[in-house]
């Protein structure tokens, strides 16, 4: 006799990979809600591409660290296919293939997943959602400005008080290394030193010679700038002796300058813009202006919103000029800093009403309500059976709804209902008639209470 109990697969997730449950799901849809409200605020307009590039689209663009990273396999045709690391390369292919339908300059958010297969840690996994912003087709100072302006604001909306964009340049670095001879290493340095936080100044040094061959001299040259302290004016007063001579150090000095001008006429907080020349941002196709946010109460988890300017991504794809400008929030690595720092919603639910069943003879009735309010805008739920009336005032309690309808044969009878308040239990007697309009007062009360 055969035994015929089936074979049960272990429900799990992939390393790196994981679910998301309701009260999750519910809090990553806020933040991307309001990411896409402060990008169209300032004219972005949405975009989407495929998952899958061709490999030879994302190779080589983002350094050997994100090479080594791509998931890439054959598809089932045998073309060497691969899983986007990021959207801004996938962004320099779209604006060549589509560049004289769209013109410049061009505006667009781009809110998707990209894979990495990176070593999972808090707030880091292998799929994760990146939420772009991107500005193509000018090489304007003032839009890398403005990128720095998208990203306060939407640090202010998330609800964030306390956070620094940390500001540099890459022609700032890229100068000093033309001065010091050593501009054809340029990518091995400012790999190198894009550790400087994580590794110290003694282990990027010893990086930097072993892995461009540059003098110990010139490492500490670089990490001496790198190292600069004081306000914005002072640190860009000891750049200018540092990089005198050097017309890419020049340029990118005099961006900046024009860049912390912008800066103090905005009232923002004194501690807000500050000027890091340590930064350098690992990923090899930066140019010009990059940025980092990191929380005033959560440096550790690391840079949650950063981006910079890259004018020659693009030129593999199309003889077109087509510099660009940007930045990405890190959903998750935010979110995770929000769950931390107890800003996270608990609500398992999108309905501020639960509607309780109490009579099975009155489904038409409460179904009928329901949609009522609905077409008044209000989200609501029909519990589906008359089932114990605690039961469902656990339910309405574990799911987060703001209030709950109640009505039974008296309530029929009268033709009233009872709007409970979840929060504080009060009850209010409202009529059938007027039901939208005095359950919309009481929300708008709630909520302004």
């Amino acid at each position: 006799m055969t035994d015929s109990k089936p074979h049960r697969i272990k429900p799990q997730t992939l390393r790196g990979f994981r679910d998301f449950l309701p009260d999750q799901m519910m809090a990553r849809e806020q933040l991307i809600e309001t990411a896409r409200t402060v990008y169209r605020s300032y004219g972005f307009a949405p975009i989407d591409t495929p998952a899958l590039e061709y490999a030879e689209v994302l190779l080589g663009k983002g350094g050997d660290e994100s090479d080594k990273q791509v998931f890439r396999f054959q598809d089932q045709g045998g073309r060497d296919v691969a899983m986007r690391f990021d959207l801004t390369v996938p962004l320099a292919r779209f604006s060549a293939q589509h560049a004289q339908q769209l013109g410049t300059p061009f505006r667009r958010y781009h809110i998707a997943p990209v894979w990495r297969g990176e070593r999972p840690a808090r707030g880091r996994f292998r799929e994760f959602m990146q939420c772009d912003f991107d500005t193509i087709g000018t090489l304007s100072n003032s839009a890398d400005i403005e990128t720095l302006f998208v990203i306060n604001d939407l640090l202010e909306q998330i609800g964030i008080e306390r956070f620094t964009i940390r500001v540099n340049n890459r022609r700032v670095l890229n100068g000093l290394l033309e001065r010091t001879g050593a501009q054809q290493q340029a990518v091995a340095i400012l790999r190198a030193l894009d550790k400087l936080d994580k590794i110290g100044r003694d282990a990027v040094c010893r990086e930097m010679t072993e892995q461009s061959g540059i003098s110990t001299q010139t490492a500490e040259q670089v990490l001496n700038m790198a190292q600069l302290n004081g306000t914005p004016d002072q640190i860009l007063l000891q750049l200018e002796t540092m990089l005198r001579g050097s017309e890419t150090g020049e340029q990118g000095l005099q961006d900046l300058k024009q860049l912390f001008d912008c800066v103090a006429h905005c009232g923002w907080p004194q501690d807000r813009v500050r000027l890091d020349v340590a930064i350098a941002r690992g990923l090899d196709y930066y140019t010009g202006t990059i940025y980092e946010t990191v929380l005033g109460d959560l440096p550790e988890i690391g840079s949650v919103c950063s981006g910079g300017r890259y004018d020659n991504l693009a030129d593999l794809f199309s003889a077109q000029q087509l510099p660009g400008v940007g930045a990405s929030l890190g959903l998750d690595r935010m979110l995770a800093a929000l769950e931390e720092l107890g800003l996270m919603q608990t609500s398992t639910t999108p309905a501020q009403i639960l509607i309780t069943m109490m009579d099975p003879d009155r489904i038409p009735e409460y179904l009928q309500l329901g949609r009522r309010l609905r077409q008044r805008g209000i989200s609501v739920e029909v519990y589906p059976e008359a089932r114990n009336f605690g039961r469902q005032m656990k339910y309405a309690d574990r799911r987060g709804f703001r209030c709950c309808i109640i009505a039974g044969s008296d309530e029929f009878a009268a033709q009233q209902w009872l709007l409970r308040n979840l929060a504080d239990g009060t009850q209010t007697v409202i009529s059938d008639a007027a039901a939208e309009a005095e359950i919309a007062q009481q929300l708008a009360a709630t909520s302004a209470g």
